[in-house]
């Protein structure tokens, strides 16, 4: 084990698979010569040179369009959005068309691709560039969903959503791309659609994915203090979810608390806390709650921008009440 930053272990995920499989490439907007907007793609322009590192103009609609072309065509692209506020330029291109392959081709054109940059809220970029769309592709079937949390996780992800024969949107937090974890030397891989249990527990479950999962492993020391024993789960992929995971979470704790940073109308962890009313109510001693992000346009300010998600102390507190505990 070494550890890594998330942007280091995507650099290292994306090196591996493009030496491994000359299909492999990268394209989107300064991926190459600037080592891409938040440095993933740092050093493998030099490596594999311009037919495998391609910089595009400001065109989400256009080279989505391409990667899905050539992924028809026996290439596995790698889409990067500089951003994914800047998808909902090529939402058609996603939904229309890479989601619709397998389908509408009666299986005879996959579509081996990865749409992959950053989302989310981060250090004051304010509306337009502070979203979290996970909730739009989740909903929609043909694609797969996934947001790691730590190093370990985005480079053993990504790699087997590159080898992945369905398109995969890959949503990396802003906010994240320093933060550091051990990661393996050799080679490994994480299955899409496996829950991982960041620490057990037998009170409540705590159901989070990317920038909450750090925001509830703190609120779970903070009610550890309190004597809850609170198991929390870092979802990893969104669609496909790992049912059994969750099922026997809910079985054990028979409470659920889901945080997300993303609004609450129409949002995946509404439907989330939906799904374990339907299939688990019978375990639970309460109802789900789910913690969001405030129902507004993100702001600039940064003190505004910091209350608009749910922070260690609200996650902790909110735990708390769903016990009947103060």
């Amino acid at each position: 084990m070494r550890e890594l930053s998330i942007r280091e272990a995507l650099n290292e995920a994306l090196a591996e698979e493009m030496e491994r499989d000359e299909r492999v490439f990268l394209m989107g907007e300064e991926v190459g010569y600037y080592d891409g907007a938040y440095k993933v793609s740092r050093g493998l322009l030099a490596r594999f040179g311009e037919k495998r590192v391609i910089d595009t103009p400001i065109a989400e609609n256009g080279f989505a369009g391409v990667g899905i072309g050539a992924a028809m065509a026996g290439l596995r692209p790698v889409i990067e959005f500089m951003t994914f506020n800047f998808s909902l330029i090529a939402i058609d291109q996603l939904i229309n068309a890479a989601a619709k392959t397998l389908y509408m081709s009666a299986g005879a054109l996959t579509c081996p691709i990865v749409f992959r940059g950053a989302g989310g809220s981060v250090h004051q970029l304010a509306a337009q560039h502070s979203q979290s769309f996970e909730n739009l592709y989740a909903y929609v079937p043909g694609l797969k969903v996934v947001m790691p949390s730590t190093p370990y996780d985005a480079k053993g992800l990504l790699k087997s959503s590159i080898r992945d024969n369905n398109p995969v949107v890959f949503i990396e937090s802003e906010a994240m791309y320093s933060s550091r974890g051990p990661v393996l030397e050799e080679e490994y891989l994480i299955p899409i659609g496996s829950a991982d249990i960041k620490v057990p527990g037998s009170d409540i479950t705590l159901i989070c994915w990317s920038k909450t999962v750090p925001v509830c492993l703190s609120a779970a020391e903070i009610m550890q203090a309190r004597g809850i024993s609170a198991e929390v789960i870092d979802l990893r992929s969104l669609r496909p979810l790992d049912e059994e995971c969750v099922l026997r979470s809910v079985q054990k704790t028979n409470h659920v608390l889901v945080v997300q940073e993303s609004w609450p109308i129409a949002s995946y962890g509404a439907w989330i806390a939906s799904w374990i009313m339907e299939n688990a109510f019978d375990f639970l001693d309460a109802p789900v709650r789910v913690m969001s992000g405030l129902d507004y346009p993100y702001p600039y300010s940064k003190v505004l921008e910091e209350a608009m998600r749910p922070n260690t102390e609200q996650v902790a507190a909110a735990g708390t009440m769903l016990l009947g505990m103060r």
